[in-house]
Formats: structure tokens, C-alpha cells, sequence
């Protein structure tokens, strides 16, 4: 049954814009086709950009909006860039949200064709606000020009379910013009909820799924009352982006897909295996976790390395799992045939997208699971039920390493047995969140952050044990890299806007293993520039494999490798073909800065966004909390005592040497915050300078300027500076 229906003219798009969004009141039923201005396009480009915009000026002023709130809003967006046919990882969406882990706005970068279908529809960007009195689900036809709200009190309760019905439901193209976006029962129950993207697999025939994972907009997305979207584009074409240039966006096209195509197979072999070629490396370099990240590498890690799944995964040597249609490097692989060990699809042949590296690391070695078989099943249901399969396995291996430690017991557990590599167990506590009962759906689900105060007032376990190895920060839990040997990297985590995702900053390599950034001025830098440049392929509608899982030939050759300038300048010429702004690679990051600056501010607006929040992130995060992590580690930490601490520690025991390694570490991040602060323009306090906003030219936004000229005189707390001001002189 129709709710509501607008009909509306397809606009034609110039230069990478449709020059209009879409609201959606799911209260009201209200749907209204509003304009962007030039002023927006300048300031804030497109994608996340766009999608903090929205919620800027539609969430209330005079409050702190809750994730629950009746005004929370989900946005969704590409970007000039995104839907470009011809470009590889051109197909990308963002998602923004009021996180309920977090109180902050969530942004998560996701694949399929969902983005791609809205804005060759005529959006640039969507919004949906309210709570719908019935279950609900939208549906936006670009080929008639329709957006209608439908009731879905018949739609069945998985992603995997609703995204088959309703492809059938509105498709004659057997689901090639339609992507489906759907939580599932999972985000009815947790603070993990995900989104899962679809996409239509030709070589299957069925449609496939990429994920919005991090923060919980799944969450947020289903307590709206929402089932599904559904965005119908019969077909896409270079021409209906409306380029500047043609002819120069089809040849730095064709340059970079060549690139790819040519020098894949002997560099990460994304096509044949995507990110699982990864926890080998990480395994082989410290940095892969297992059981909680106490440690980086373990002796069954080769049970999840690249070759296991390679031999797992259907047809992988093909080329052709692209979650966009255009995209040379083509690492969406799966497993046809699978067939569950548990759960509602027990003993049925399903397909598994994926795992992907998070996925492997999270719910594999980081919770002592070295069977790659329970780790495919776990991202299976994970898919179904709608939950981030990178919360869901690190809040496992925090309750695993407290229930093998004896801090809690079945009664804490709901009588499961919780220890390492407890797999079958595991996975009953996912199918509890998705039924919404026992320990996975009234606690387990809500995450670490919640998980500390629960076991710590219902069980009386320590809490500063707790916040030592519950790894989390700001809310989010961490994905799947061990930073403690990486100074940059744990400011990339810690530091960030969102909480410990590493899309950000991935800057572990450059830090520790090569030694690139000796020096707080060189971290500073690098945390200054990798979280803007990062930032400007979510404001595009791009991913960011194309840019450095497979690089030039002689890139190494290059005055800064780490940041592949030759394909910076491809990137350059992209939005300088589509949009006619001659642009080069430091436009690019001016751009990111007016965003990621905005975001900050909107996370004070919030209530957070200071420094005291970049504060305090999990000390295993940093250095070895426990004797046996020292232990196991023993001769790296020695060193670093002696080298970097000027200690003989001869005659100290294993807890004097936690204890001082830890005073000098945790002073190293202290130091580090001041140095970054500074390289981006923020008072010590993190909060951006009135300069700064100035010389980004976001001074005409007057509550912004208010909220920075309240807060930038504020000093912060004295237990979150270090002891020296070395790095802020």
C-alpha cells in the first residue's frame, strides 16, 4: 500500500551535480524536492559534505540531539565524482548519522549501486527525519520520477529477504536497475546496527551487498521504522553526469583503470583476493589482533591468510566481483555454497560477501577463532541480522578476555561460555541480538563503552581493567590494526573525528615499519594531511583502493610514496574534467579542510569535540597493559626502555617496567595531540581557531562562529596535557 507519492522532474546534471536533494518526513510523510545552491557546492562539495549540511541546519540548535530523537536525521549522498561510469571506485555512497555509540555524527563510506541510482534520479543528496507510526520502506524511481512511502508491515525481517522481494517487487530488468538499502532484526536490538548497500551480481544473477557499518545508523535507520530504500535507475551513462570535459575524463579514465589492470596482479592482487591478501602482512609485521590485541601475530594466523581464502572464494580469479560496474579493481569476492552451521539458515546453500579484512581480523584471530568457516558464518549473519562485524568481533574479544581472565562468569554471560576460540558460543550470543533476548540482545549488543558500566555495576569488575583493554574510544570500538608500536597510529585512531576508524589515518607502515615520521613535527604532518586527503574521497562519491592498494610502477621512485602522488594528480584531473574547476592536489586538501573542520565544530555543537574526548583512549592501544604482554614482547620493550627512556632495567621486575614504559608512552600521545593540534590550526583545547575558519572561508555560517569564539579561550583539563609544551612551542 502507497502512504505518500510525489511525482517530480528529472533534472539534468552539470558538471557532477543535480543541483537538488530530497527530504523525506517520515512523521509527516512529508517528501520535498529542495535546491542547492552555489554557496553549498563551494563550501562543502558533495558527499559527507553535503550530508553534515543537512543536518546542520535541520537538526535543533538549542539542544543536544540523541541517536533516539524524533529530529535525527539519516543522510545519504555521493558526490560530483560518484557514478562516473567509467572510473574505478566511482560508485560510492556516505551515510551520516547522530552515532548511538557515539552522540556524535557518524559518516560511513559504503559501496553498491544505492548512491549512484539516487543521484542519477536527480538527487545529490538525501534526507530522511522523523519516526514513522508503521513499518515503512521508500521508494525512488528515476526512470518515472516518483518518491512514494509504502507500507512493509509484509516484508520479512533480513536484509537478504527484503532486498529479493522488493528487487522482484519493482524491477523488470531481473534487479540490474535496482539497489535495495536494508538493516535487519539485529539493529531492532543493538547500538551496532548496519546498513547493507546492494549491488546486482550478473555473473549470479542475485544481488550482492556492500556495508555502512561503523556507529550504528543500522540503529537508527530501524528505529525510524524504516525497512528498506530502494533506488530504480534503468541505466547510467558517462553523458548524464553532465561533464565539463568529456574527452579528458575519459582518458584519465582509461589511465587509471590501464594502471590497475596491468600492475595488480604483481602488487596486492586485489581482483583475486581484495583485502583478504591482508592479515598475513598484518600477522607478519605485530600488527594483526589476536585475542583482544593483546598481541599482533599468532602461530594459527596462516589459517586465515590470503592463500586459505583464495581456495574459499567462488571464482575470485575472475575480475569481475565489482561492487560498481565500471570498477577495474574489482575486490568484491564471495562464497557461493556455503551452508550455515547455526542459526535460522542452518543447512541452506547461501552466499557470503565476503570476508573482507575487518571482518577476518575481527571475528577471527582478535576473538582466538583461527577456522575461517565460523569467521565466513559470522559475517553471513552479521550481513543478515544488520551489525558491524567489526564492533560485534571486538566487543567479543573484550567479554572473551574477561571471562577467560575469571572477571566475569555465565551469570555475567548468560550462561554462555565465553573463552577464546569459543566459536559455536559466539555465535549464539549474535543470534540472541537478533531475536532480541539473553545476553546478546539486553546487553551484549549495546557495545564496549556500555558493557564497561554494566559488568562494572552488576558484576563489580575493575574499571580501570576495563578501560585499559576495552577497546573503544569515544564509543566506537577499533578496528582491526595493534598500534602500540605505532605513535602515529594511535593519534590516527584517538584522534580522529568519529572514533578509532582507520579511514582517517592508516599510518602504521610509515610510522613503524619504515620509520618515515621520526618526529613530532613529521606525525603532526602526516595527521594533518592523510585525514584530509582521506576525507575529500568521501566528499567525491570515491573509494580509496584505487588510490594505494595498487600503485605506479615507480611510485617508490616519487618525492613522498606514502602519498602516491601520481595518482593524486589523476584525481586532480578527474574533478577538473567533471567539474570545470581547474584544480591541483593542495585544492584537494583545502576542500577536506572546510569539511573535516565543520565536522569538529558540529562534534562540540554535540557536546564533545574537545580535547578531554581525544583523551584517555585504551592503554593496550599504546603499550602492553598486562605482565604477559610485556613478557611476550620482552626484548622490544627492554629496548625501548633503555633507548627511549634512558633505563637500565636490569633489576626491575616485569610490573616496574609496565609501569614506567606506560608513564613514558602515555606522555608520547599527550605530546603528540599538541603537535597535531598545532599543524591543523586548532587551539590546544582541539577546537579549530577563529583564523582557521577564516582562512577556510566558513566564517559566513554565523552559529559556527559562535560556538568557536564560546570555546576557543577554554583551556583543557591539566590531566590531558603533557607535562613539557615542547611540542605546542
Amino acid at each position: 500500500m502507497t502512504l505518500k507519492e510525489l511525482k517530480y522532474d528529472i533534472p539534468q546534471l552539470k558538471h557532477g551535480y543535480a543541483d537538488q536533494t530530497l527530504y523525506i518526513n517520515l512523521t509527516t510523510k512529508l517528501i520535498e524536492v529542495r535546491p542547492v545552491d552555489e554557496k553549498m557546492k563551494e563550501t562543502f562539495t558533495g558527499g559527507k559534505g553535503f550530508d553534515l549540511w543537512l543536518m546542520w541546519n535541520s537538526l535543533p540548535k538549542d539542544r543536544i540531539v540523541k541517536w533516539d530523537d524524533e529530529e535525527n536525521e539519516i543522510c545519504i549522498a555521493t558526490g560530483p565524482l560518484g557514478s562516473v561510469t567509467l572510473y574505478p571506485g566511482a560508485g560510492k555512497s556516505v551515510v551520516t548519522s547522530i552515532s548511538p555509540v557515539t552522540g556524535i555524527p557518524i559518516d560511513s563510506n559504503v559501496g553498491g549501486y544505492f548512491g549512484p541510482n539516487l543521484k542519477m534520479a536527480g538527487f545529490d543528496a538525501m534526507e530522511i527525519q522523523g519516526i514513522s507510526d508503521e513499518e515503512v520502506y521508500i521508494f525512488i524511481d528515476g526512470d518515472e520520477g516518483t518518491i512514494s512511502i509504502h507500507d512493509a508491515s509484509d516484508l520479512p525481517a533480513t536484509a537478504y529477504d527484503i532486498t529479493r522481494i522488493l528487487t522482484d517487487r519493482h524491477t523488470a530488468k531481473q534487479g540490474r536497475d535496482i539497489s535495495v538499502v536494508a538493516a535487519g532484526p539485529g539493529a531492532d536490538h543493538a547500538w551496532m546496527g548496519c546498513l547493507n548497500f546492494s549491488w546486482w551480481d550478473n555473473k549470479r544473477d542475485l544481488p550482492r551487498y556492500k556495508q555502512a557499518g561503523r556507529g550504528g545508523i543500522g540503529t537508527v535507520f530501524r528505529h525510524k521504522k524504516i525497512r528498506a530504500l530502494v533506488a530504480k535507475k534503468e541505466k547510467i551513462t558517462l553523458d548524464m553526469n553532465g561533464p565539463a570535459d568529456r574527452d579528458a575524463l575519459m582518458q584519465v579514465g582509461r589511465d587509471h583503470s590501464k594502471e590497475i589492470i596491468t600492475l595488480d596482479p604483481v602488487q596486492n592482487r586485489m581482483r583475486v583476493l581484495g583485502t583478504a591478501h591482508l592479515p598475513s602482512i598484518m600477522d607478519e609485521f605485530d600488527l594483526l589482533p589476536t585475542r583482544n590485541f593483546r598481541a599482533g601475530s599468532d602461530p594459527e594466523a596462516k589459517a586465515l591468510s590470503g592463500d586459505v581464502w583464495e581456495n574459499i572464494y567462488t571464482n575470485s580469479g575472475k575480475g569481475w566481483d565489482g561492487c560498481w560496474r565500471p570498477c577495474a579493481i574489482n575486490c568484491s569476492h564471495c562464497i557461493e555454497g556455503f551452508i550455515p552451521k547455526t542459526g535460522p539458515y542452518k543447512g541452506k546453500n547461501v552466499v557470503v560477501d565476503g570476508p573482507e579484512y575487518e571482518t577476518i581480523a575481527g571475528c577471527g584471530s582478535c576473538i582466538g577463532v583461527f577456522d575461517p568457516h565460523w569467521v565466513a558464518e559470522y559475517n553471513f549473519y552479521c550481513d543478515a541480522y544488520g551489525l558491524d562485524t567489526i564492533s560485534f568481533g571486538t566487543t567479543m574479544a573484550f567479554v572473551m578476555e574477561l571471562f577467560e581472565g575469571r572477571y566475569i562468569d555465565e551469570k555475567a554471560t548468560g550462561g554462555h561460555q565465553l573463552n577464546w576460540g569459543a566459536a559455536e558460543a559466539a555465535a549464539e550470543v549474535l543470534h540472541e541480538i537478533a531475536r532480541g533476548e539473553g545476553f546478546g540482545g539486553e546487553h551484549f549488543g549495546k557495545g564496549i563503552h556500555y558493557l564497561k558500566f554494566y559488568f562494572g555495576e552488576k558484576f563489580g569488575v575493575d574499571a580501570a581493567l576495563m578501560q585499559d583493554i576495552g577497546m573503544e574510544h569515544k564509543g566506537l570500538e577499533y578496528s582491526e590494526y595493534v598500534t602500540k608500536e605505532s605513535l602515529a597510529q594511535q593519534g590516527g585512531y584517538g584522534l580522529t573525528l568519529k572514533g578509532p576508524q582507520h579511514d582517517e589515518a592508516w599510518l602504521i607502515f610509515l610510522d613503524m615499519v619504515h620509520n618515515f615520521m621520526p618526529t613530532f613535527d613529521q606525525k603532526a604532518e602526516a595527521l594533518h594531511y592523510f585525514p584530509m586527503w582521506r576525507t575529500w574521497f568521501g566528499l567525491n562519491g570515491l573509494c580509496k583502493l584505487p588510490w594505494n592498494d595498487v600503485v605506479p610502477a615507480d611510485n617508490k621512485d616519487s618525492s613522498d610514496p606514502a602519498k602516491v602522488p601520481g595518482h593524486v594528480a589523476f584525481y586532480a584531473r578527474f574533478f577538473s574534467a567533471m567539474t570545470g574547476r581547474q584544480v591541483e592536489g593542495e585544492d584537494l586538501i583545502h576542500m577536506s579542510e572546510k569539511v573535516y573542520n565543520f565536522q569538529r565544530i558540529f562534534n562540540i555543537r554535540q557536546g564533545k569535540g574537545l580535547r578531554i574526548n581525544d583523551s584517555n583512549p585504551p592503554y593496550r592501544s599504546v603499550g602492553p597493559v598486562t605482565e604477559w604482554e610485556y613478557k611476550s614482547r620482552q626484548e622490544r620493550y627492554d629496548t625501548a626502555l633503555q633507548e627511549k627512556c634512558g633505563i637500565d632495567c636490569t633489576n626491575m621486575t616485569t610490573a616496574e617496567k609496565v609501569a614506567r614504559l606506560r608513564s613514558y608512552r602515555e606522555e608520547q600521545y599527550k605530546l603528540l595531540a599538541d603537535a597535531a593540534y598545532k599543524r591543523r590550526g586548532w587551539t590546544r583545547n582541539g577546537v579549530p581557531s577563529m583564523e582557521k575558519i577564516k582562512s577556510l572561508g566558513l566564517d559566513w555560517i554565523p552559529e559556527l562562529v559562535e560556538i568557536v569564539k564560546k570555546h576557543e579561550g577554554m583551556e583543557p583539563p591539566k590531566d590531558t596535557l603533557p607535562k613539557s609544551d615542547e611540542a605546542w612551542k
